[in-house]
């Protein structure tokens, strides 16, 4: 999607990927290789102007390999923060961004020592590599905790308190080269089982300018480029940060046909050093995941304001395979619009694969 953002304004692109039927492949030239492949990488950090990251989860001598020979956003700073997630939480607290509480977890004893003091609910989380559910175990009384130390016990883990929160929202916001900011108005975010089902588009919601406020000292903390999203849990008035991503987000896919600039647009322009566009939303936006089975596309496009975006991925349970933006400058319409897509697009077996 940042490439198909990228065509109109003359970019061409060079993908780095592990996988031989990548689905960008077809958008550019395609480096078959291993993130950890340092020849893989010479060869197509040779061939990059700017170099960018899909996902955060890139070794750190890849890192600092691709910055050698390539201006390289998001910085090594904001990657290594946000794909731990105890140093990610630490880096919340510098900065009085508030989050539930949690503890961190080293061996069986901590985890009793953590639950005495957090309490039950809680979340054993694995501090990496963890994404839609993945590396998480959810312990509400004393009888769960053998269970969820076998499942993740021998990784570095945090414990943190389960929330009954009243929503889960998030905010993108993108900075570019200057230290100039732009923030996307706060967006809704229904989840089941870890995975993001849909995304909806909340301009004017009486918490975004502190969603917005938070966004903005990690953007200046880091001395980030690009676009940033921040996850965060509802509770009353408060907003309690869960997560950052360091990329273009899923929550942010509405922009696409619902904001002025796209979210995959601002990131191109931000590091290239280019001016920001336009964040405000277009009417009424949301966004539906399509997972793990593709939907009959007459059925979708019979829906005023639906866009399908599909990602040339093999369908398999739990797999998002694409995703239906729907816009409408009237809401009466939009909502019938949202309540026909949902019928139409299933989500199968969420519990199996989601890569």
């Amino acid at each position: 999607m940042l490439a198909l953002a990228g065509f109109p304004l003359g970019l061409r692109f060079v993908f780095l990927d592990p996988e031989q039927e990548a689905c960008a492949a077809p958008l550019g030239e395609h480096i078959l290789g291993r993130f950890d492949d340092h020849e893989q990488l010479s060869r197509f950090a040779e061939r990059a102007h700017v170099v960018t990251y899909e996902f955060e989860n890139v070794p750190d001598e890849s890192i600092k390999l691709l910055a050698k020979c390539a201006p390289a956003f998001p910085n090594t700073a904001s990657l290594v923060s946000a794909r731990d997630r105890l140093k990610e939480k630490r880096l919340f607290q510098q900065l009085d961004i508030p989050t539930p509480p949690f503890a961190v977890v080293n061996s069986r004893a901590d985890l009793d020592q953590s639950v005495a003091s957090i309490g039950f609910p809680a979340i054993l989380k694995t501090r990496t590599l963890g994404y839609d559910g993945k590396g998480q175990a959810i312990v509400r009384s004393p009888e769960d905790l053998d269970f969820a130390w076998a499942r993740l016990g021998g990784a570095p883990l945090i414990l943190e308190k389960f929330l009954q929160f009243q929503r889960e929202v998030s905010v993108l916001g993108v900075r570019g080269r200057t230290g100039k900011m732009a923030f996307y108005p706060l967006t809704e975010n229904v989840h089941h089982k870890g995975i993001l089902r849909a995304s909806r588009s909340c301009p004017g919601d009486q918490l975004e300018t502190q969603a917005q406020g938070y966004v903005q000292l990690l953007l200046d903390h880091l001395g980030y480029v690009g676009v940033l999203a921040l996850e965060f849990f509802q509770n009353g008035d408060t907003l309690l940060a869960n997560e950052m991503a360091p990329r273009v987000h899923n929550s942010g896919h509405w922009t696409i046909e619902g904001a002025e600039t796209s979210q995959f647009e601002n990131h191109l322009r931000a590091i290239l050093g280019l001016p920001l566009g336009g964040t405000a939303a277009v009417g009424h936006s949301a966004m539906i995941n399509i997972i793990g089975e593709l939907p009959e596309l007459a059925q979708v496009l019979a829906i005023p304001g639906a866009h399908i975006h599909l990602y040339e991925k093999t369908p398999r349970p739990g797999r998002k395979l694409g995703h239906v933006t729907v816009q409408g400058s009237n809401e009466q319409e939009f909502e019938a619009g949202v309540e026909r897509l949902l019928r139409v697009v299933c989500w199968r077996d969420m519990t199996e694969d989601t890569s």
